[in-house]
């Protein structure tokens, strides 16, 4: 039969998901220096990989999203949010931040049900 809802072992978990990002993001960033022009590839394959790292841990019939911000370390502040209108039984986020005395990196990542 074609279920609704997400059964409860492939359920997006948070954290999971957050031990996933955090894991790569120690691999992929740890000795990494903030080069202005390295930026934008950086964010793509990090967002690329962790999708796909994601994928593989098994949650079925998830779409998922994925957003990486990388910055310079200068000691200022930065601030992120997002909103979402989803079936919270279901669809989920986790969030993680890397940081080393270069750059900062903040991901987000989002699981949504695909009914």
């Amino acid at each position: 039969t074609y279920s609704l809802r997400a059964s409860v072992q492939h359920r997006f978990k948070s954290s999971t998901v957050k031990e996933c990002i955090r894991a790569i993001l120690k691999e992929k960033l740890a000795n990494v220096q903030y080069i202005p022009n390295d930026m934008p590839q950086l964010t793509m394959s990090l967002s690329e990989t962790i999708k796909d790292r994601l994928k593989e841990v098994g949650f079925d019939r998830y779409k998922m999203v994925v957003q990486v911000v990388i910055g310079e370390q200068r000691g200022e502040g930065v601030n992120m949010a997002a909103r979402c209108f989803w079936d919270a039984d279901n669809d989920s986020c986790a969030h993680e931040v890397f940081m080393n005395d270069s750059l900062f990196c903040i991901v987000a990542a989002f699981g949504c049900f695909y009914y």
